[in-house]
Order: C-alpha cells, then structure tokens, then sequence
C-alpha cells in the first residue's frame, strides 16, 4: 500500500471536523465596508461541503479568534453547532467540541492555515492545511490540499471522507 492509498484508509477513521476560518474557509482577505463592518468572501463549494458533513453526521467545529458575527450567522446557516468565536486557546476549545459530541481528538480532521492553529493541529489525527498555508503548518500536516485557503480546500477534504463512507452523491442538495 502506498502512501496515498494509507492516507485514504486513515481517512475512515475521521469521525468529525473542525476549521479555522481566516485562510481556510476564506481567503485570508477582509474587507471592510463604508459602515466600517467587515466582510469575508467565502467559497459556495466549501460551504456545501460543510453542509454536507453536517447532514451526514458529521460533526463539525468551526474554531475562530476573530469575533464577527457574520461568521456564525454563515455557518449556522450550514448547519455547524459548534462555532467558537474570539478563541485564544484554540486547543481547549477543540477539547470542548470533541467532549460535546463524545468522539476522540485522534478521530477529527482539522483543518488551519498558521500560527495560531499550531498547537491544536498537533491535538488531532488528522491534521490538514490549505496549498498556502504557513511552512510550519505545512511540516506538521499529514495532509496538505491542492487548493488555497477559500478556494476549495474545505471541499476537498471534506468530499474525501464523505466519498469514503459513501455519503457524497451527485445530485444531493444541500437542503435536503
């Protein structure tokens, strides 16, 4: 068995997600409105991704040290119960997710792009990053995507576990 084919058979073992935002589930630019509110650009693809997750069971975090509420107004709308905003410590808030839904660090695929997901990386199974992420996050990743932060990562990992345990079909709605 190759490494390729290793990496997907330990892809069965992922039992829950979690996702930094800036650089992962958007490109790492804000913008900033006349009214002074920011904006993140976030990738369709991605989001039903996440969707999808959810729908199947998946459980998935999305773990944050910004504060803006349009964060978890998105990604409540994605289905996401476990939204962790203005996160210091993200290893603690990943320890709470994974008590909340009683599955092991070693079973979720996080997904970060830089420094402050370092340690919480270090906490999971499955580390994972984004083509662009920061070299340090790259050497500890077990898994680096082809595609950058907002442009479709969090589709990539996410269609690979769930094509593995059979819930990615064409066709399926995101509102189903």
């Amino acid at each position: 068995m190759d490494s390729t084919e290793r990496f997907k058979a330990n892809l069965l073992n992922v039992k829950a997600f979690a996702f930094d935002v800036d650089g992962v589930c958007t490109n790492n630019q804000v913008l900033i409105s006349e009214s002074g509110q920011l904006l993140r650009p976030a990738n369709t693809r991605d989001g039903y991704a996440i969707s999808q997750a959810n729908r199947h069971g998946f459980p998935v975090a999305i773990i944050t040290g910004g504060r803006t509420q349009s964060v978890a107004t998105r990604f409540e709308m994605l289905g996401c119960k476990h939204i962790y905003l203005g996160v210091a410590d993200k290893v603690a808030a990943l320890r709470d997710f994974c008590q909340k839904v009683e599955i092991a660090p070693e079973a979720v695929l996080y997904m970060g792009d830089d420094m402050p997901d370092y340690h919480a990386m270090l906490a999971v199974g499955f580390p994972t990053c984004p083509c662009d992420a920061a070299p340090e996050i790259q050497r500890i990743s077990r898994y680096i995507s082809g595609f950058r932060g907002g442009e479709g990562c969090v589709r990539d990992v996410v269609e690979q576990v769930l094509k593995l345990h059979n819930h990615w079909h064409p066709g399926e709605s995101a509102h189903q």
